[in-house]
């Protein structure tokens, strides 16, 4: 084909979905654009292989591998940014967590001006993604594309860490999306099968066979080419730099880094900045590339004496044995989400929603997170500050659509930042030191019972922080002239082109980013279905 409705750039979750949802009416022509290749890599598969999508020693061609710039307030680290590259984007190498977010999330994006964003709007959307074990009820959704599973790995630490939470005064909850959202519990997973549910696999590949749906893959996007103010093309590389026309709009779907990164190579963000690299303005947008927001996060790790954690897959024979149960059968360990419970807790009591997130790891490695898997068995807790008042940046470092962009979060800018994950690191040592983990030789290894007292635990927290992969908000909606989009994600300032991610977010939700951003494409699908066939019936 070489006439196009709609060109979709980013195969990632956002992309997967409307390319699913506007080549369903045969009358659309849709193309998908992909930086990255195939989502052909076992381990994209195979829950127990994120480790080696992942990981910064070895990166995967699966996976940007970005970095950011160094962190002042993190002692100057630069911090390690993976994201997905091949079709499915960051669903394809995610740690398969679903989780929706607080419902106060979505009301506080309606107060902020972007109606039609609430909590009762968005509910229908994510149920209409879903086809959740647990069945249609009024939380969850059944016979959507997306699978999601309530089952988890079993281990011993599991059920000691519910019984701790139990123990040290927490609630347990049944369901983090259903009613009850605080508390403590197992996660539900987009797991189907024992094999990943990604976005590619739930909406993309049941519908390749579409006559009036193409999709390019290792095909680097590199701008949109206006006519006026109006987006016409895009222009992309591959072999020789090339171009595709569009008739009604282009959608870029490259989430909180890539997404503005083609904007400003595209001529729109911050005059000054686009100028400075010798790129001509089409709209100054001042606000492109800013109000970056992500969840920084801390890994608190104990030694144990039962020999009941995943280290046991530090033996070789252990993991060919896991690998080889998977491969025969779709059961075993790696059949699972390596964090299969978790919680959402309040450092106050005087807060309307919980503000930190903890993740199970039943497993014992590097505080950084990297390295693998030890011989030495003990467990992992991740907590994470929820809402960070810090605000970052994505900028250009070239005009070279190749070059990574400048990546600054800016972690921990926001003093109370700070005091949340002190708070939140308190609850969560206070976990281990419970009955339930004492009964296994619990004994805490980092920070390390010794430190205590405010300074050091701040050095510590300075030293080892890291990202849990969640940011959002780098071309934000809205209904002042701050903001990227409209709030029917059209880019302001210019016409036939709009953002579909994790970007537009103006707020980072309380969770795991991946369902809030497919619920976003399939409410935008619905907007953009209905104004075509307005325009038709006109």
């Amino acid at each position: 084909m070489q006439d196009y409705d709609y060109i979709i750039v980013g195969a990632g979750s956002a992309g997967c979905v409307l390319a699913n949802r506007l080549s369903a009416d045969p009358g659309i022509r849709v193309l998908l654009m992909e930086a990255g290749g195939r989502d052909k890599n076992t381990f994209i598969h195979f829950p127990a292989g994120i480790g080696k999508l992942i990981s910064p020693d070895r990166i995967a061609k699966e996976n940007w591998g970005y970095w950011t710039e160094p962190q002042r307030h993190l002692n100057g680290r630069r911090l390690y940014w993976p994201r997905g590259r091949c079709l499915g984007g960051s669903s394809s190498i995610n740690g398969m967590v679903y989780i929706r977010g607080h419902s106060s999330d979505y009301d506080r994006w309606a107060q902020m001006g972007c109606t039609g964003w609430d909590w009762d709007s968005v509910l229908p959307y994510f149920r209409k993604s879903e086809d959740s074990e647990r069945g249609a009820t009024d939380w969850h959704g059944a016979g959507g594309p997306l699978h999601t599973s309530k089952k988890s790995m079993q281990s011993p630490l599991v059920d000691a860490f519910l019984k701790a939470g139990e123990q040290a005064g927490h609630d347990l909850t049944d369901d983090f999306n259903g009613p009850r959202f605080e508390g403590v519990g197992r996660y539900d997973a987009t797991i189907h099968g024992g094999e990943r549910w990604s976005a590619a696999r739930a909406y993309l590949t049941p519908i390749l066979h579409r006559a009036n749906l193409d999709v390019l893959t290792d095909v680097q996007a590199e701008r949109v080419l206006f006519r006026g103010r109006r987006a016409h093309a895009v222009g992309y590389r591959a072999g020789g730099k090339s171009e595709i026309a569009v008739g009604r709009e282009i959608i870029l779907c490259g989430g909180a880094i890539n997404s503005p990164q083609m904007l400003m190579l595209s001529g729109i963000g911050p005059a000054d900045h686009l100028k400075s690299h010798g790129l001509a303005v089409v709209h100054d947008s001042p606000h492109v590339g800013g109000n970056m927001q992500d969840h920084l996060d801390l890994l608190v790790q104990w030694r144990i004496d039962e020999p009941v954690s995943l280290n046991s897959n530090a033996k070789l024979t252990n993991q060919l044995k896991a690998l080889g149960s998977w491969l025969a059968v779709r059961q075993g360990t790696g059949s699972f989400m390596p964090t299969p419970a978790g919680a959402f807790l309040s450092t106050r009591p005087d807060l309307a929603a919980p503000d930190i997130q903890l993740h199970l790891l039943p497993a014992l490695g590097d505080p950084h997170g990297r390295g693998g898997l030890g011989k030495v068995h003990g467990f992992t807790i991740h907590v994470c500050q929820l809402r960070p008042e810090s605000r970052g940046t994505v900028r250009l470092a070239s005009h070279d659509p190749a070059a990574p962009p400048r990546i600054d979060p800016n972690y921990l800018g926001a003093p109370e930042d700070l005091e949340v994950l002190l708070a939140g690191l308190e609850i969560t040592r206070a976990l281990g030191r419970q009955p339930a983990f004492a009964r296994l030789g619990a004994r805490e290894q980092w920070p390390g019972a010794d430190v205590q007292g405010r300074n050091q635990l701040v050095e510590r927290i300075r030293e080892w922080a890291e990202t849990i992969y969640h940011p959002v908000g780098t071309c934000h909606m809205g209904r002042g002239d701050d903001a990227v989009v409209g709030t029917d994600l059209r880019v302001r300032g210019v016409d036939g082109l709009r953002v579909v991610d994790a970007s537009v977010m103006p707020t980072l939700i309380s969770g795991n980013t991946n369902a809030p951003t497919i619920m976003i494409a399939e409410k935008i699908s619905d907007t953009i279905l209905a104004e075509r066939h307005g325009a038709l019936a006109a």
